[in-house]
């Protein structure tokens, strides 16, 4: 009894602390560099594919960590009643995709007077890889917390995840329409080649796992687990969020250029609040329950970055200042997640006839 105390007041103090523990990895990745490149560095060997060889290191093997931990919470008995009427986690899924296509294509033309023309290439290119990813397993803690529809957020996840090997492809081509140079010529080549392989191996798998896992063990066994995997996820997250870091934040550290600071955090700031704002309005649309808006809400604001990362260090190392974009991304949807989360505790998104029977 004793050591479940223990383990859920850890569990409870890194969950309100997390966006802090973010943001100084962040902090240890700009200033102590060299445990993150070491662990970027070391191969562990490769995965043999028709499409080729994919190298093993330890990135893709916590991000594989993340998404079999994801899996292992899903009970797929609560997706039933999602399957039953599909339309709002279709509609879900596919904005998605198309609302932060929909935003690079104006901030292309937003920003094509900007004096710097890589710089904005490096902020459409990291946008692009934000776009491609599939909706991320922590929304699924945000959307529980906030009293939502965990059965809408599960789905949302799984089926974004599933879908991947062909919308991360087509989102990459459409951004790869949007931006010039090198960067378009990278994003049309990840697209082809090594997107798919990338998610089938390190996300689509390792996910599957976990629902089989959590099958073969059973609701009481995978429930006892939970509160230690949750720790472990945090840390492994804290940890391929700090490797991740390590490659581009020393640099920008050392010659900071304030300008384009501005305009990349200015730019992924509102995208991060339109996503969430997409959620919100896709609820109206479809006349959901707040439980539904909470969900959509936290689906549709946050990505998996953590796999955007890994498959820009692994395939876009001759552009490292790419990862900057989704670093930033990254760190500004727990805020917005923080922000919603309150908002809606307080009631900030009732609809009238919630309002109305609350005060009956």
């Amino acid at each position: 009894m004793g050591t479940a105390h223990a383990v859920a007041a850890l569990q409870h103090a890194i969950h309100r602390y997390f966006i802090w523990l973010i943001l100084s990895s962040y902090v240890l990745a700009a200033v102590f560099p060299g445990l993150g490149l070491y662990f970027r560095s070391a191969e562990l060997g490769a995965v043999s594919l028709p499409q080729g060889k994919i190298a093993v290191s330890l990135p893709p093997l916590m991000l594989a960590f993340l998404l079999f931990n994801a899996g292992l919470g899903v009970r797929t008995a609560e997706l039933s009643s999602l399957l039953r009427k599909p339309g709002l986690l279709l509609a879900g899924a596919a904005t998605n995709v198309a609302a932060p296509l929909a935003f690079i294509a104006s901030v292309s033309l937003l920003l094509a007077s900007w004096s710097n023309a890589d710089e904005t290439q490096r902020i459409l290119a990291g946008l692009a890889l934000v776009a491609s990813m599939p909706i991320a397993g922590t929304s699924t803690a945000w959307a529980q917390n906030a009293n939502g529809n965990l059965a809408l957020s599960l789905g949302l996840i799984l089926l974004s995840t599933l879908c991947s090997p062909i919308l991360s492809p087509l989102a990459l081509h459409a951004a790869g329409f949007l931006t010039t140079g090198d960067y378009s010529e990278d994003l049309h080549e990840l697209a082809q080649s090594s997107a798919g392989s990338f998610l089938g191996v390190w996300v689509i798998l390792p996910s599957l796992l976990g629902i089989a896992t959590h099958k073969l063990l059973g609701e009481r066994r995978a429930a006892s687990l939970s509160p230690y995997m949750k720790i472990i996820n945090s840390v492994v997250l804290l940890l391929l969020n700090y490797s991740n870091a390590s490659l581009s934040l020393p640099s920008l550290v050392a010659q900071p250029d304030f300008d384009y600071l501005a305009v990349m955090v200015g730019v992924v700031v509102a995208l991060c609040f339109s996503m969430f704002a997409a959620g919100y309005l896709l609820s109206r649309a479809f006349r959901t329950e707040r439980a539904a808006m909470a969900s959509l809400m936290f689906g549709l604001g946050m990505n998996n970055n953590g796999a955007g990362l890994v498959l820009a260090s692994l395939e876009l190392t001759d552009h490292p200042g790419v990862m900057l974009p989704i670093i930033c991304y990254n760190l500004v949807q727990h805020f917005g997640a923080s922000l919603a989360d309150r908002l809606i505790a307080r009631g900030g998104f009732s609809r009238p006839h919630e309002e109305r029977a609350q005060t009956e």
